[in-house]
């Protein structure tokens, strides 16, 4: 048994298709069937049977899994560890949603770091959906945003209420209207980020429940992006209410009355438990619930020092 075998089951199971594997981790489709093959052979077991819609693990298969998880995991922490010790650098691996790498964790790393000297942080913007993936595998040290689903070995630390709006250009024509229907909006063009529909999200369950398809949103690169088109009278959107004020008090974008959104929600700071969860992303955990966390969070960002910044890596996720 081989960690590139047991990575690409890994992958495989949790995906659900040897394609989404291949496509996951940048290799054939050959490549993932064959490593596949020799873990077969060698524990004698299927590991998993093609079913509708993808894969079927057999019982066998879901233990490999398990294991397999566990074992690729401590391996990327121990490769991550050696690389750290001979950098002499503390590094952390944080991901978020897409939203949140662009407007929360710029400004929420560049206060932690000030206490933390000789930090080099990357970033990943990912769906919610695989945030326990993530740090099961050690492939982030903390996730921020949604809690991930309940499960053993993972904490997650509540540390900022937020509060989301509808958002329109001054004069679109439903400005003046009050206490709007979330139905009413269904129909309307909805300009977002890269990953506004994540169902997993307060906004894209919001817009879910409302009807809004696919075909009527519009996705730009950035958050900022589609707000801009916004302000420009070209749609709705959704944005943080404090990212959005001083564009709210300059009058270059206005609020939309709706009645009865549930547009709030609670950041969370998740990690491993115990001895699994790193120095650095402990300190991470325990900065976020600080004074100084939130009004890094709730102050408008106004850039970092280009030495400092680092672009989150945007993860697609195969099915």
């Amino acid at each position: 048994m081989t960690l590139t075998q047991l990575r690409a089951f890994v992958t495989v199971a949790r995906l659900g298709s040897v394609k989404g594997a291949a496509e996951s981790l940048g290799v054939t489709e050959a490549a993932v069937s064959g490593a596949v093959a020799a873990l077969r052979r060698e524990l004698g077991d299927l590991l998993f049977i093609r079913a509708a819609g993808g894969i079927s693990l057999t019982p066998g298969g879901r233990r490999l899994a398990a294991g397999a998880a566990e074992i690729v995991g401590l391996a990327e922490e121990t490769r991550h560890r050696v690389r750290q010790a001979g950098s002499g650098t503390a590094q952390l691996r944080v991901a978020s949603t897409e939203a949140g790498a662009e407007q929360v964790l710029p400004a929420l790393l560049a206060a932690f770091g000030r206490r933390q000297p000789d930090l080099d942080v990357d970033t990943l913007a990912v769906p919610v959906a695989v945030f326990g993936d993530l740090l099961r595998d050690r492939r982030a040290d903390v996730t921020i945003g949604p809690s991930p689903r309940p499960e053993p070995g993972i904490e997650s630390i509540p540390f900022l209420r937020f509060q989301l709006v509808v958002v329109a250009a001054p004069d679109h024509p439903l400005r003046h209207r009050k206490r709007l229907a979330p139905a009413q909006l269904a129909h309307e063009s909805w300009l977002l980020g890269p990953a506004g529909l994540d169902p997993d999200t307060v906004s894209g369950t919001f817009l879910s429940h409302i009807g809004v398809e696919a075909a009527k949103a519009k996705a730009f690169p950035s958050v900022t992006a589609s707000l801009n088109a916004v302000a420009g009278g070209a749609g709705l959107s959704i944005a943080f209410l404090h990212v959005v004020r001083d564009e709210l008090r300059r009058g270059s974008l206005a609020v939309l009355d709706v009645s009865g959104a549930r547009l709030g929600g609670m950041l969370y700071a998740s990690a491993l438990t115990g001895e699994r969860r790193s120095t650095t992303a402990a300190a991470l955990c325990r900065f976020v619930t600080t004074p100084a966390a939130t009004q890094a969070v709730l102050t408008r960002s106004k850039g970092v020092p280009m030495n400092e910044f680092r672009p989150p890596v945007h993860v697609t996720i195969w099915s």
